[in-house]
């Protein structure tokens, strides 16, 4: 799959309608029914004029920097050759070199700005991101990593993705913040996947405490393409996450799994819709939240099927695990039927720590402590033994263990 050429007239273009859109919509408020939950101007008020610090880069210390596999780095939302590798039998690199020399036509193509706002931001302020195009009936054995560090200041990275036709391949998109100044990411992610597809995608983000995360996955599936996402949200003192994917092609398929942790006083909020487009398609949807503290979590599930999309078969399932007294979820798993020969199902639930498994637990001579801390990190099992980068799987546990324990105890 070759992305059109975009000429720099249209490009221009692009980017004036989408300034002129944000101007109208401005940043999102709870006074709009998406954000209900979600105040962004508390942290947009920290950020102020900052800009990134100039101090070296350590990736080796930073747990999920580096995978052995082919990656494209960018710091403060710009490519960074002499940090990157590119993969090979693949086109993968800088998207705004792609874009000067007249490539990667499609973007903006899937990621609509007309009725959000921050994609409007990202449309208009973006300066590079990655473009990776993997060919008809390519296979890739390893996963092509982005690597995406902010040392302060605000970031809009851009990134197209366009899987061919019966392509296989993994993506991993990784967020990382460097010291303590405040960040604002800002990050559009369109995908493609061709016709009989089968695509991985894995986001991973961590970020101090002081950063505002937005970022948006939107995905457009070719007939009998097969499309996975696992989002990890791990830090940000303010997360909103959104992903949209269009079922477009009849028979495709669409998982999506997330895990949100969130301590002190963080905000995670997960915005999803799957759109059933077409006939014989599949959706499986599963999000687990824990939250400790006096953190805040949000879900809203959105699920459509239109009335072109008969013999639909939908999954949507959010499940949360409060930790104190202080902890909120505020959850919203929603369908929305326009068909009449279908089989959708959602739901959504709230508690704490089975006490008698805790006390089996005891009985068998573990401390309290021990024992809250193996069942809440065996509530992620379900989300992390779907990830298909074991060396991933591995850290994000071990990762996942030490920031439980000791919570809510």
């Amino acid at each position: 799959m070759t992305a059109a050429v975009l000429p720099i007239h249209e490009l221009r273009d692009l980017r004036q309608a989408a300034k002129e859109r944000f101007d109208v919509l401005g940043f999102p408020t709870t006074k709009n029914e998406d954000w209900k939950f979600t105040n962004l101007a508390p942290f947009l008020k920290t950020l102020g004029a900052q800009a990134g610090s100039a101090e070296p880069l350590n990736l080796a210390a930073q747990p999920f920097a580096d995978l052995r596999c082919p990656r494209l780095v960018f710091v403060n939302g710009r490519f960074a050759p002499e940090l990157s590798s590119a993969p090979a039998g693949v086109k993968a690199g800088s998207l705004r070199e792609a874009l000067d020399s007249g490539g990667a036509g499609q973007v903006g193509r899937y990621a609509d700005f007309e009725k959000n706002a921050l994609v409007a931001l990202n449309t208009a302020e973006f300066e590079d991101g990655a473009l990776v195009e993997i060919g008809n009936g390519c296979v890739l054995d390893s996963p092509i990593h982005l690597l995406f560090v902010s040392t302060g200041g605000a970031a809009y990275p851009r990134n197209l993705i366009l899987a061919g036709r019966d392509s296989q391949a993994t993506v991993i998109e990784t967020y990382l913040g460097l010291g303590e100044q405040p960040n604002f990411t800002c990050a559009v992610t369109e995908l493609v996947a061709g016709d009989g597809s089968v695509i991985s995608h894995l986001k991973l983000q961590d970020e101090s405490t002081r950063a505002l995360h937005w970022g948006m996955l939107r995905v457009e599936q070719g007939a009998s393409s097969n499309f996975t996402s696992h989002n990890i949200a791990l830090g940000a003192g303010l997360v909103r996450n959104e992903i949209a994917a269009v079922l477009a092609g009849e028979g495709a398929e669409c998982t999506l799994k997330g895990l949100y942790l969130a301590t002190g006083r963080q905000h995670i909020d997960n915005y999803t819709t799957l759109d059933h487009a077409r006939e014989h398609s599949t959706s499986h949807e599963l999000y687990k939240g824990i939250l400790d503290g006096d953190s805040h979590g949000v879900f809203h599930g959105r699920i459509i099927v239109r009335p072109e999309a008969q013999k639909t078969d939908a999954i949507q399932r959010n499940k949360n695990l409060l930790l104190s007294r202080g902890a909120v979820i505020n959850t919203k798993p929603q369908l929305e039927i326009y068909a009449d020969d279908v089989r959708c199902t959602h739901g959504a639930t709230v508690g704490q720590v089975d006490q008698e498994a805790v006390f089996y637990l005891r009985s068998r001579g573990i401390g309290l402590a021990e024992a809250r801390s193996l069942l809440t990190v065996a509530f992620t099992g379900e989300i992390l033994e779907g990830i298909p980068v074991e060396v991933i799987r591995s850290r994000l546990a071990t990762a996942i263990s030490a920031r439980l324990s000791g919570l809510g105890s």
